[in-house]
C-alpha cells in the first residue's frame, strides 16, 4: 500500500505544492484545511483518491489527530499574517506548531517537515517572527529529528508579493512602499516544495535550513525589476519607517474596531519586522545542504506577471508588430 503523507494547510500556497509532489512520487496525500470545499482543486493532482482534502481545526487535538493518524509522514504548512482573532500567531504559529509536533510523535509518525521562516526568533523585533521562533522551540522539543525550513519571501503565480504590488501598480503613478533598502532574498515556491519533499523522503537530514534564492535584492530592487516585467514605470516612493508605525498602528485601530471587515493595509508588526533584512545567514544550512541550485525570479515573474502589462497577453504582440515596416 502507497504511504501516506498528511499535509496541514495543504492546500495554501505552498501546500498545494508539496501535495503535487508528494502525489507525483506516488504517495497517498492527506491535505488538511479549514474549508475541505474550498480545497477540491487538489484532487487532480493525483489519480482518482490519491489526494483528500479534509477538515482540520489546527487549535484543536482530536481535531488535528484524526487527520493524522495513519500517516508515515506529516508536513506543517499552516501560517497566519493575523494576530488577532482565534486564528492569531500565538494560536497557528506557536501552539498550532507544538500541538502537530507532539501528537506526531505519539502516534509514531516517522517523519516531520515544518514550514517557518527567515527571522524566526523567540526574542524577535515583530509578534510574527517571536510567534515563529516559539513555534519552531516546540517543535524541536516534541519532534527532535524534524526538518524545519525557513524561506525568505516566497514568490510564484499566486504569490501575495509580486501580485499584491503588480496590482498596486493600476491606482497611480507612483508605488509606495516600506522599507525600500531591507534586504530579501526571494525564493520560487516550487523549490521550498521539492525542499520539504526531500524531509518527507528522508533525503535530507533532520535541522533547520535557511532558504533563499541565488540573489540578495532590496526591496526597491525586487519592485524595479516587477516594473521591467510587467513593463510600466513608476516612481517608487519610500515610507519611513516612522510614518509607516503611524499608518500601520491606524489601519490595526480600524481593522479592530469594524472586527475585521476593514482588513490594516499594512500593520505595525509588519512595519517592525521590515525594518530587518531577510536574507540567509552565513552560517545557516540551506539548499546547497540539500543538493538543490535555487530559481531566480527573473526566470518566473514573466510566467505569471504578465496580466499586469498594459496590454496583458498581447503586450509582446504589439511590441512586435511595432517592428513591422509597412510595404
Amino acid at each position: 500500500m502507497s504511504k501516506l503523507v498528511t499535509i496541514y494547510g495543504g492546500s495554501g500556497f505552498v501546500g498545494r505544492y508539496i501535495a503535487r509532489r508528494m502525489a507525483k512520487e506516488g504517495w497517498r496525500v492527506r491535505v488538511a484545511v479549514r474549508r475541505p470545499n474550498e480545497a477540491i482543486f487538489v484532487r487532480p493532482y493525483g489519480v482518482v483518491g490519491q489526494v483528500e482534502p479534509v477538515f482540520c481545526n489546527i487549535r484543536d487535538d482530536d481535531s488535528v489527530r484524526s487527520v493524522m493518524q495513519g500517516a508515515d509522514a506529516v508536513v506543517n504548512c499552516v501560517g497566519t499574517f493575523d494576530k488577532s482573532g482565534k486564528n492569531n500567531f500565538d494560536a497557528v504559529q506557536n501552539e498550532g506548531a507544538e500541538r502537530i509536533a507532539r501528537l506526531a510523535t505519539e502516534e509514531g509518525v516517522g517523519r516531520l517537515v515544518h514550514i517557518s521562516a527567515i527571522g524566526a526568533d523567540t526574542e524577535g523585533a515583530s509578534l510574527y517572527a517571536q510567534s515563529k521562533g516559539n513555534g519552531e522551540e516546540g517543535v524541536l522539543q516534541n519532534f527532535p529529528q524534524a526538518v524545519i525550513l525557513r524561506p525568505s519571501v516566497i514568490f510564484g503565480p499566486e504569490d501575495q508579493f509580486f501580485n499584491r504590488f503588480a496590482g498596486m501598480t493600476r491606482l497611480g503613478p507612483v508605488l509606495p512602499v516600506v522599507g525600500a533598502d531591507t534586504k530579501f532574498q526571494p525564493v520560487y515556491v516550487d523549490d521550498v516544495a521539492l525542499a520539504a519533499v526531500k524531509g518527507v523522503l528522508g533525503t535530507a537530514q533532520s535541522g533547520i535550513y535557511e532558504l533563499g534564492g541565488p540573489e540578495v535584492m532590496t526591496f526597491r530592487a525586487l519592485m524595479q525589476l516587477m516594473l521591467e516585467v510587467i513593463r510600466r514605470r513608476r516612481l517608487i516612493l519610500n515610507i519611513p519607517f516612522f510614518a509607516a508605525s503611524v499608518i500601520g498602528s491606524v489601519s490595526d485601530l480600524v481593522q479592530s474596531i469594524s472586527l475585521g471587515l476593514v482588513p490594516a493595509q499594512i500593520t505595525a508588526d509588519q512595519v517592525r519586522s521590515l525594518r530587518h533584512d531577510n536574507v540567509v545567514s552565513a552560517e545557516a544550512k540551506g539548499f546547497a545542504d540539500l543538493g538543490m541550485t535555487p530559481t531566480a525570479a527573473a526566470a518566473v515573474l514573466p510566467d505569471y506577471l504578465w496580466r499586469f502589462r498594459p496590454s496583458g497577453q498581447y503586450d509582446a504582440i504589439k511590441e512586435s508588430a511595432q517592428n513591422l515596416r509597412p510595404h
